[in-house]
């Protein structure tokens, strides 16, 4: 069966193996950046209506929940790259039987952690909020919000790894329509539970978990009915322990990494609140922004790690490589322009989340401080990719948690300490961490790729 699938090869999966390597890579990216976009909305909406017709707490409520929803949905990003990159080098290779059994596994999986992940998010949403410190007049709306996101976080986890099996055959198109639709939703759902229902932070919870189930189900519902070489069987749920080894070897560095990350972020929220809920809204509104500058970079990433794992597994060693620099060209001119008119209009931006000049300020002060730094993300995210394309994921694990959990948080300590404390220097902290990742990232990138060469050279002697 798997080979007649292999040579009709279907239509909706996306060969990256051959053909112009910048012109695959921004067929594949755009619509997962449109994408990102809309799938930044459930939250960006949340904050707008929030933070214009209930108040500033509540806020400041979302932004100092994004640190700890990032840390579960990082695992499972973590989790989907890793099959992602499995399924990629199966799909380069041809090895269909392989890759419908590393989609059985993978799906398997999902259920089983999304059950773990809900009951242990929900009776740890207190003591993460108190350990971030989030003060009185936030904490109440905080954990409200929290305990209904985490509650119904399954959809957006069953969402996320099955538009990753699709994205790793390339489809990155049908994905797109889901969350259109699903965006609008939430869109609709935020003015009738927070405008005309009038319940609040809760009401904005809701209408984005109802949003994210139905993403869920759209999702299962294509790769349940498709005949394509990616179908899911609900007969066929089990776990192939050896490719199940394969991706964790691949997504489980990635996951901890972006766990840790997230979790040292809540320290960085920690120090954010001590300064009240005008610099936390401040900053929570640069957040909403930082998120859609990273679009780009997210989607150009993914593409990448895609592009790679096919090359990888087609043995196209020197396309991967080309891959990889023009994912990085690509990245930093987009990103370029994103960050030219997000200084330019920064107040105007600010204020779409508030109308109150404090937040106003401090959320531009924040902005034309840090965002010109994310060009260095661009590097460490597209060579980060690109190394997970390949199976190497435990470098770019410790130059990411070198950089952005243990210098970030030694440079906050004692800047703080030692020299001053105010919302600039705290908010620096992050740039801090990305030029040393950029540094150790390139090095890392180029050093491997020295050792493939001489172990080809070696080879052909």
């Amino acid at each position: 069966m798997y080979g007649a699938m292999s040579a009709r090869r279907a239509s909706t999966a996306r060969d990256m193996t051959s053909g112009p390597i910048l012109r695959q890579l921004v067929l594949f990216a755009l619509p997962l950046m449109l994408g990102n976009v809309f799938q930044m909305l459930y939250n960006t909406v949340d904050s707008i209506i929030v933070g214009n017709f209930v108040s500033k707490q509540a806020l400041a409520a979302i932004g100092s929940t994004t640190m700890i929803v990032n840390m579960m949905v990082f695992f499972f990003n973590g989790f989907s790259i890793g099959a992602g990159v499995v399924i990629g080098q199966y799909f380069g290779a041809r090895n269909m039987e392989k890759l419908h059994r590393a989609i059985q596994t993978t799906m398997t999986a999902t259920f089983l952690l999304s059950v773990l992940f809900t009951v242990l998010g929900v009776a740890l949403v207190k003591p993460m909020l108190q350990l971030m410190s989030t003060p009185d007049d936030v904490l109440a709306d905080a954990t409200v919000y929290l305990q209904i996101y985490i509650g119904g976080i399954s959809g957006l986890l069953v969402y996320n790894i099955g538009s990753g099996i699709l994205r790793a055959v390339g489809d990155s198109t049908r994905p797109l329509y889901f969350l259109i639709l699903t965006s609008v939703m939430n869109i609709a759902l935020d003015f009738l539970f927070v405008l005309t229902l009038k319940l609040g932070i809760a009401g904005a919870a809701i209408a984005t978990i109802i949003s994210q189930f139905v993403s869920a189900g759209l999702v299962l519902l294509l790769l349940t009915r498709t005949k394509d070489i990616y179908r899911f069987n609900w007969r066929e749920l089990g776990v192939d322990r050896m490719i199940l080894a394969r991706i964790f070897a691949v997504g489980l560095p990635a996951g901890i990494q972006a766990v840790l990350t997230s979790f040292s972020n809540i320290f960085v929220q920690r120090y954010i609140n001590v300064f009240g809920s005008d610099v936390m809204a401040g900053w929570s509104s640069y957040n909403k922004l930082d998120h859609f500058i990273m679009l780009p970079m997210q989607s150009i990433s993914m593409a990448a790690t895609t592009f790679v794992s096919q090359n990888i597994g087609a043995g196209k060693d020197r396309r991967a490589d080309r891959g990889t620099v023009n994912a990085m060209l690509l990245c930093g001119a987009i990103t370029s322009v994103i960050i030219a008119l997000l200084i330019g209009f920064a107040p105007g931006a600010v204020r779409m989340f508030s109308p109150d000049e404090a937040v106003i300020a401090y959320g531009v002060l924040f902005i034309r401080t840090n965002v010109a730094f994310f060009l260095c993300n661009c590097v460490n995210h597209v060579l980060a990719a690109a190394l997970r394309g390949r199976g190497d994921s435990r470098g770019p694990m410790v130059i990411m948690l070198l950089s952005f959990v243990l210098l970030r948080q030694i440079y906050l300590y004692f800047i703080t300490h030692y020299y001053a404390n105010t919302p600039k220097i705290v908010g620096f902290g992050y740039p801090v961490g990305w030029v040393c990742c950029c540094v150790g990232m390139l090095s890392y990138f180029y050093w491997r790729r020295r050792q493939r060469l001489r172990a080809a050279e070696k080879n052909a002697m």
